[in-house]
């Protein structure tokens, strides 16, 4: 806790007090001396029980008296805030399965319960529509919602219900300040590797150089004719045997007794993986004498593929403590928006847990509750605060993570960068959008964004002075302020199709503030004319196309709406109600399903028709055949009531 600044809380007197923090979980174990006693008189002061109605949410699992721990465990352990008051609600009695319909009604029984803070550190792998909603109502009524990414990294696109909501704050995990939070380089010629070190394995005082070798499945069978001595062995996770199983802590002991330098283990399955090293036997006698890292199927199987007997590789392991965890779900959930919003210390935390004990752990679920106590701080010092308030602060104040070779990691994976609450505590200014998303297209190449901005203490709005950084060296940056807005704008010459990660930099005279940016170009211009209230789209493509989706999102609710275009044949969709719009194509093109990006501001709106079936997404001709058949069929009912009577 004390890499994300919680000394400076303490020595401002900020503890949680008159705070009250909602834990969507599992339960707590209000039993826990670090968390004792249910009712007004104790820590957990209310909540309900969905698995086991009637019954108090005592946790029986230990997820929630984890979570519950980090926010406000008072005693031997101390959380972020521990003089905060929790409310429990209920609704897994595993922590795996879990309903949508009880993180639904637990949100509802927060609001009328009145906590200031929401914590949920369980959800589902997909969009659910009813949670989100749920979590946009907590919002707008003054709550702020603190949820887990997820633990389904490091693929892309693995952030679902309810991280993947706008106006939560989403949290990632990043290591912690402890020796074991290790990251590791492997470089061949000049390539670099993405290598996580296995639990177990020690920092190195230097870099290790030897001659790779292909060692199978790490077997004594598989080793024994090779030249192992010095080198650093690649092997596959598992076995070829059905129902065998290799550890790897028998891999490491082969190599290490053969005289390698070090081992890498590649997946057997897609993607990189945490390992341990545990000697199967827990109660004999093992410790690692070699490192040991892992490395992804693909990266495994293209290296194993390019060896030669010549091949060499250099290793090095250290501490590293702002470094994204590699199960930690990653994005985009969306073109228009950024999630995850930040990241927090997920990797061996150590917290409560049943029957009055502790236990370390790791997860997204134990990132998120940092932030939830982080923002209880935010709001015992400003009670006034919005969500969107308390929500820029944490998010504009954060610190870089970086990966292993000092390359910042994608803003899928991080957001902004890592919690800061020292920084959020010290910050007088509100920045709001606390993230901007640019669409330029080859036919549109600048757009500009305004930031929006006040102060906490009601002072004048300093004057900043703005820098931008890309990994798009072709992107132009300009800014102005006035007053209390800031105009920054993008365009790019070099018509690179891609998206591109960059960071926006506001510095005053006391503090440094930093937005993230991503920056999409795309081949195609999305055009969409406002007349009367209809939205009527058009496409320009370089390439030939066939047809084009149209989907128009309402930015606040996410209702959808869609229609579709053809190079002859153009489309439109009414809208009724005010406010911003995101507009996707989804274009099928000879070669490929490209898409295109379009932000809408919407003042003029339709009269809503009772008979207007695009609303719900019907084509305007179809639509039309549709409301024909309907008038029919009322005119005959009509007609035969008449003839009745």
């Amino acid at each position: 806790m004390e890499l994300v600044g919680v000394k400076a809380a303490r020595l401002d007197g900020l503890d949680g007090q008159g705070i009250k923090i909602g834990v969507i979980d599992t339960g707590i174990d209000y039993n826990h001396p670090d968390l004792l006693g249910y009712g007004p008189s104790g820590k957990v002061i209310g909540g309900y029980d969905y698995v086991n109605a009637n019954e108090k949410p005592l946790d029986t699992n230990g997820h929630g008296t984890e979570v519950a721990g980090i926010i406000a465990a008072d005693g031997n352990f101390t959380g972020i805030v521990p003089k905060a008051k929790l409310l429990a609600y209920k609704v897994s009695s595993t922590g795996e399965a879990v309903s949508s319909d009880y993180i639904v009604k637990a949100l509802q029984h927060a609001m009328q319960d009145g906590v200031n803070v929401i914590n949920i550190s369980l959800g589902i792998n997909k969009t659910n529509d009813e949670i989100d909603d749920a979590i946009d109502k907590a919002v707008k009524n003054g709550i702020v919602v603190v949820v887990a990414a997820g633990n389904n990294g490091p693929l892309d696109d693995t952030i679902g219900s309810p991280g993947k909501d706008i106006n939560a704050i989403t949290v990632g995990a990043s290591y912690n300040n402890l020796t074991s939070s290790l990251a590791a380089t492997f470089e061949v010629g000049k390539k670099q590797y993405q290598i996580v070190p296995m639990v177990g394995t020690q920092a190195l005082h230097g870099t290790i150089q030897g001659k790779i070798i292909y060692g199978g499945y790490g077997r004594l069978e598989d080793l024994k004719n090779l030249e192992i001595k010095g080198s650093i062995l690649l092997e596959e996770r598992g076995s070829d045997v059905k129902g065998q199983k290799v550890y790897f802590a028998e891999k490491e002991k082969n190599a290490a007794d053969l005289g390698a330098k070090a081992l890498i283990i590649f997946n057997n399955d897609t993607g990189i993986f945490i390992g341990e090293l545990v000697e199967p036997n827990k109660t004999a006698a093992y410790s690692p004498r070699i490192p040991v890292t892992s490395m992804s199927k693909e990266d495994g199987l293209a290296l194993r593929s390019a060896l030669t007997s010549d091949t060499v590789g250099s290793l090095n392991v250290f501490y590293h403590p702002d470094f994204v965890a590699p199960f930690s779900s990653e994005g985009p959930v969306s073109p228009f928006y950024i999630k995850p919003d930040l990241v927090a210390p997920g990797v061996f935390i150590n917290s409560t847990t049943l029957g009055g004990k502790y236990n370390v752990t790791s997860g997204t679920s134990f990132a998120a509750p940092h932030v939830a106590g982080a923002a209880a701080i935010i709001l015992q010092k400003h009670p006034g605060l919005s969500p969107e308030d308390v929500t820029s602060l944490l998010v504009t104040t954060t610190d870089p993570v970086t990966d292993a070779y000092g390359k910042l990691f994608p803003i899928s994976a991080v957001g902004s960068g890592r919690l800061n609450i020292t920084r959020a505590l010290e910050s007088n200014l509100i920045i709001v959008p606390h993230g901007l998303v640019f669409n330029l297209s080859f036919d549109n190449n600048s757009q500009t964004k305004t930031l929006y901005m006040k102060t906490i203490d009601g002072s004048a709005i300093p004057h900043l002075k703005a820098s931008f950084s890309s990994n798009d060296s072709s992107l132009n940056f300009d800014y102005s302020q006035s007053g209390d807005t800031l105009n920054v704008k993008l365009s790019d010459n070099a018509k690179k199709e891609g998206t591109y990660d960059g960071f926006l930099i506001l510095n005053d005279t006391k503090s440094s503030y930093h937005i993230p940016v991503v920056t999409h170009v795309t081949k195609g211009t999305l055009l969409v004319d406002q007349r009367n209230g209809t939205l009527h789209f058009l496409l320009d493509y370089p390439d030939k196309w066939s047809y084009a989706k149209i989907s128009l999102i309402e930015s606040d609710t996410g209702q959808t709406t869609s229609t579709s275009i053809t190079p002859q044949e153009t489309r439109s969709l009414p809208v009724y109600e005010k406010g911003q719009y995101w507009v996707l194509a989804q274009i099928s093109s000879t070669n490929k399903t490209d898409e295109a990006y379009q932000t809408i501001l919407v003042n003029n709106v339709s009269q809503r028709n009772i008979l207007d079936l695009q609303n719900i997404g019907i084509p305007t001709k179809e639509a039309a055949i549709i409301s024909g058949i309907i008038v029919l069929i009322v005119a005959v009912g009509l007609g035969g009531r008449l003839g009745k009577s």
